[in-house]
């Protein structure tokens, strides 16, 4: 008797803790009745969705969970898409065991009829709000491949039909890059891949945005390296490869070289295969190569040792030869590019005055006279910047803290560097997550290259986007140019994004069809690494809440794209995509084959896992311990239950 009627009070305890999450839910949507009012009528339940998640995920509900779970009842964990209805069902199932027929869970909801978004119907809003985006999913699977072409997809059609032909969905054109005549080069191509391989694939455009990125750096000595390729005893293996060209006509290597060196046309013209040139390098050591063979105009050469090599180097063949055309001068050389020497400790100066970075500089103690000091792109930065404020430079290699604030410069102590120091070089990019940046989304370049994406593309990335303000220019910007329908991929990217995330979500949903990419390189630096993990997984919660597809972008695959080998746990990495509705490539020389790969992992963990369900299938483990506890099985039978 004590134990059911403790049964009964734990039962009513739990009712009561519902029904308040249940009225908190109703409430919220309630006071936010003009903004539901305001998003498109496709949108309103999952607009309505959203508040009653933001309103149950404002409590740590980890105790209810448990205790609904030691009831064998749903613990909520897997309701983004239909929060209300699972708690109503919940209170249903409590109040029948609780002896009390059907639950009064339903009081109340007359006010209310829209509120409560069915399982099913989260479900299938979520699909039609990707096929609407992203467009149909292929067979084989149900996420689908987006893939950033570089700029030589502009005249590289076999690159576009191999991606397409891989498993490619959705071309991604970052307008940061090249420009209309390029872009309607890789749309061209396309569309012609297409027509060949009958797939049809949707085509997104990002906009660049205030991009904070360090200015040029003074170059350095104009000056050229090689060396030869040596074993683990140091002896050579493979000499180094110098490309030896007419200065004013120079010919293109027919394979890679170590080095290329334009040389006078009349010296080259008698100069014999078989023969040694000799010279003294940059550091006064003697060198020497040997010609190996003529092409055109040009002759191959082989080193043994390393050498360097400047403008001013002179080389010489063998004495035997007329003075005259014995020597010869090394051509002009490019410089090399300029870098900037930083370590923990060291102070770093910011400014916007437009001169070329450079190193800091010392006297003859090695007592500093002046510290390193670099341009920085965006002179919003200035203005917002405050002393104490954090600064991250190249994808977090380098960090600091603001130290000193002036109107043309700040200073910035590096607290952080990898260990044996680095180099910070031009065109990398800062960020100042603490830093309110007072500077809109959408730049000049940006609305210049809107009006080329409103006619081309089915969908607009979106980048540095950070208040509702920023989505409503843009949305009002596209009605401006008739383009209301077109799709729109929020790049949830700074500190300030993520942190309004359902605000964004809330103001997108005025457009039809919204998306949200998950852009990891610059979240990672902005949030910190050790919450990379944690935002993203908010992101994907919030963003189902929304019935909002996602884009899982940044380095997925990115060794086997650049190398053509993967490593083990981007492997994994990508398999976590299927957790998202499209996951992203980055341009790399073997993309076609990141894209072959992607797509199979995709297409086997789709049996294991939807969202952050698992899927039990029969797995291959299970059923050969099964077969094995039964004295064994027929081989028609494991070949019939293995699983595809």
């Amino acid at each position: 008797m004590k134990r059911r009627t403790r049964k009964a009070s734990e039962i009513q305890d739990l009712l009561l803790h519902l029904e308040h999450l249940r009225s908190e839910m109703l409430t919220l949507v309630n006071e936010n009745r003009p903004i539901v009012s305001d998003v498109h009528p496709d949108n309103r339940t999952s607009a309505v969705n959203l508040l009653h998640y933001l309103a149950l995920r404002g409590h740590d509900i980890r105790g209810l969970q448990e205790r609904l779970a030691a009831l064998g009842l749903s613990s909520l964990g897997r309701t983004e898409a239909h929060v209300l209805s699972a708690i109503r069902t919940v209170m249903n199932a409590l109040a029948k065991l609780g002896g009390a027929g059907r639950a009064s869970a339903e009081a109340g909801d007359t006010a209310y009829p829209e509120v409560a978004c069915p399982r099913e119907e989260g479900r299938r809003l979520l699909d039609r709000n990707t096929d609407t985006l992203l467009g149909s999913a292929p067979e084989n699977r149900n996420v689908r491949i987006m893939v950033t072409v570089p700029s030589d997809a502009a005249t590289d059609y076999d690159l576009i039909r191999g991606l397409l032909a891989g498993g490619m969905n959705c071309m991604r054109i970052n307008c940061a890059h090249d420009n209309p005549e390029a872009w309607s080069g890789m749309i061209r191509n396309l569309r012609k891949a297409e027509l060949e391989t009958r797939r049809r694939c949707r085509i997104q455009m990002d906009l660049a945005g205030p991009k904070m990125r360090t200015g040029p750096v003074a170059p350095g000595p104009a000056v050229i390296k090689y060396r030869p390729k040596r074993d683990v005893y140091g002896r050579v293996k493979h000499p180094a490869r110098i490309w030896l060209t007419p200065i004013g006509q120079p010919e293109d290597p027919p394979s890679p070289a170590d080095a290329c060196l334009t040389v006078p046309a009349k010296w080259l013209s008698v100069l014999k295969t078989g023969e040694v040139v000799r010279f003294h390098d940059a550091r006064n050591k003697s060198r020497s190569m040997t010609v190996r063979g003529k092409i055109g105009h040009s002759r191959w050469a082989e080193g043994r040792q390393t050498a360097y090599l400047t403008p001013d180097t002179w080389i010489s063949m063998a004495k035997t030869k007329p003075a005259r055309v014995r020597r010869a001068r090394v051509g002009p050389l490019a410089a090399q590019p300029g870098s900037i020497p930083l370590k923990a400790g060291d102070h770093l100066v910011l400014t916007r005055q437009l001169q070329p970075g450079r190193p800091a500089e010392f006297n003859e103690k090695d007592e500093l006279i002046s510290p390193a000091r670099i341009e920085v792109t965006l002179p919003e930065f200035f203005d917002c910047i405050r002393a104490g404020e954090p600064v991250w430079l190249d994808d977090g290699k380098f960090g600091g803290v603001v130290s000193a604030v002036e109107s043309n410069q700040v200073v910035v102590h590096l607290t952080q560097a990898p260990p044996k120091g680095a180099k910070l070089g031009a065109e990398k990019g800062i960020n100042a997550p603490d830093t309110d940046l007072k500077t809109p989304a959408l730049t000049k370049d940006d609305l210049q290259a809107l009006e080329f994406i409103v006619k081309n593309a089915d969908i607009v990335g979106y980048s540095f986007v950070r208040t509702e303000q920023d989505v409503r220019d843009l949305q009002n910007r596209l009605a401006a140019l008739g383009a209301e329908n077109l799709g729109i991929v929020l790049k949830i990217e700074t500190r300030q994004g993520f942190e309004n995330l359902p605000r964004l979500l809330l103001a997108a949903l005025r457009s039809r069809s919204i998306g949200v990419m998950i852009a990891r390189g610059d979240l990672a630096v902005e949030c910190g690494y050790q919450r990379l993990a944690e935002a993203q997984e908010e992101i994907l919660w919030i963003s189902e809440a929304a019935h909002v597809p996602v884009v899982w972008a940044t380095q997925v695959l990115e060794t086997l794209a650049k190398t053509g080998m993967p490593s083990r746990s981007e492997i994994t990495d990508a398999a976590m995509g299927e957790r998202a509705e499209c996951v992203m490539l980055n341009k790399g020389p073997y993309v076609v084959d990141a894209v072959k790969t992607l797509d199979d992992i995709l297409s086997r963990m789709q049996a294991h896992q939807e969202k952050k369900r698992s899927k039990l299938r029969k797995l291959r483990l299970a059923s050969g311990f099964v077969e094995k506890a039964h004295g064994g099985a027929s081989a028609k039978r494991r070949v019939a239950t293995r699983p595809p």
